[in-house]
C-alpha cells in the first residue's frame, strides 16, 4: 500500500531552548486511520503544523504522496490544526461558502458536507448558537470541502462531552469508511483505540512506539495457560517466536506475547508441537496501564 506521508528525522527547537521534536521518523499508509498519542506537551501538535507547513522544522524531511508539500498537494489535505473558527452571525451554509471559496471548492458539496456531519437540518442556523459538538462538526465539514484524499485532525473531541465524542467518532468512522485517509492527534487512549488502525506514542518530543493498534496494544496483554504436559511446554516456549517472556506460576504458566502474533497464533504452535492445552485465556491490562506503561519504559523502541 502506497505511504500518504513520510517523516524522516524531524526535529523542532523553540527559542528558549525547549525542543519539542527529536528525530521523529514515522510512516502514514493510505487508508489508515493514523492516531498520534501522548500527553499534552509530547510534540503531536507541533508534528502536524510543521507537515502543514505552519510551523519550520529545525532538522529533518517530510513528504506527502511522495512528493514535496505544494500548492497542489495541499487540496489534497484537508485539515483542523486550532479551534473552529467561523463568523458567529452567519449560518453554517454562509460560512461554509466562504470557506469553499477559500478552497476554490463548488458551492454544490457545501449540503453533502453538511449531511456527512449531521448538521444538514441545522444549515441555515446560526454559528454562535451552535454547541460546542456542532461546531466541531461544522469544522470537519469545512476539512472535508473539495473531496480531500487526507484528513489531519488535531484533537477533534476535545472537550466535547461523551455524546459530542461519539458523534465526531462516528463521522470520523463515516468518512474512513469512503476510502481517506485520517491522521488525528489526541492524548485519549480509549479514543485511538476506538478509532485508530495505527498508532505512534510521542513523549517529550521522541516517539517511543508505532505501528497498528491491535499489535501495541497485545504487547502488554498477560496469556495464561495450562496443560497436563507443563514439562514439554517448558521446553518448547524458548523456541516460539510468538513468546517474548514467560514464567511458571504454580501449576499454570504467564506468557508474554511478541509483537505481531495473537493467542491464536500461540494455541496453534502448541498444538502442531503435539501440546493440547486445557486452558488459554488473556489478561488484559487496563488501557491507562498499558499507555503509562510505554511512555515511562526507557528502553522501548519504535516498531
Amino acid at each position: 500500500m502506497a505511504n500518504v506521508l513520510e517523516i524522516q528525522n524531524l526535529s523542532k527547537k523553540y527559542p528558549g531552548g525547549v525542543q519539542a521534536l527529536q528525530q521523529l521518523t514515522l510512516t502514514v499508509e493510505a487508508g489508515s486511520i493514523y492516531g498520534l498519542l501522548g500527553p499534552n506537551g509530547s510534540g503531536k501538535t507541533t508534528t502536524l503544523g510543521i507537515v502543514l507547513d505552519v510551523l519550520q522544522a529545525s532538522q529533518g524531511t517530510y513528504n506527502w504522496f511522495g512528493q514535496s508539500l505544494k500548492k497542489e498537494t495541499k487540496r489534497r489535505i484537508g485539515a483542523i490544526l486550532e479551534t473552529p473558527n467561523f463568523y458567529p452571525y452567519l449560518s453554517a451554509s454562509q460560512n461554509l461558502k466562504i470557506i469553499a471559496d477559500i478552497k476554490l471548492a463548488n458551492h454544490r458539496e457545501i449540503d453533502s458536507v453538511l449531511q456527512t456531519v449531521g448538521l444538514f437540518p441545522r444549515r441555515h442556523s446560526a454559528f454562535k448558537g451552535f454547541s460546542l459538538g456542532m461546531k466541531q462538526r461544522l469544522a470537519l465539514a469545512a476539512a472535508l470541502l473539495g473531496d480531500p484524499e487526507v484528513l489531519v485532525l488535531d484533537e477533534p473531541t476535545n472537550g466535547l462531552d461523551p455524546q459530542g465524542i461519539a458523534e465526531v467518532r462516528g463521522i470520523i468512522q463515516q468518512v474512513a469508511a469512503q476510502g481517506k485517509t485520517i491522521i488525528l492527534a489526541s492524548h485519549l487512549l480509549d479514543e485511538v483505540q476506538k478509532v485508530c488502525t495505527h498508532m505512534a506514542v510521542l513523549q517529550a518530543g521522541k516517539l517511543k512506539v508505532a505501528g497498528r493498534v491491535d499489535a501495541i496494544l497485545a504487547q502488554h496483554d498477560q496469556v495464561i495457560i495450562r496443560t497436563e504436559n507443563i514439562t514439554q511446554a517448558l521446553g518448547l516456549l524458548p523456541q516460539l517466536p510468538q513468546v517474548s517472556n514467560f514464567r511458571q506460576e504454580e501449576n499454570y504458566l504467564m506468557l508474554t506475547l511478541a509483537n505481531g502474533y495473537s493467542s491464536a497464533d500461540l494455541n496453534q504452535a502448541f498444538f502442531q508441537s503435539g501440546i493440547i492445552l486445557s486452558e488459554l485465556t488473556v489478561r488484559k491490562k487496563s488501557l491507562e496501564s498499558q499507555f503509562l506503561d510505554i511512555i515511562k519504559d526507557k528502553n522501548t523502541s519504535p516498531a
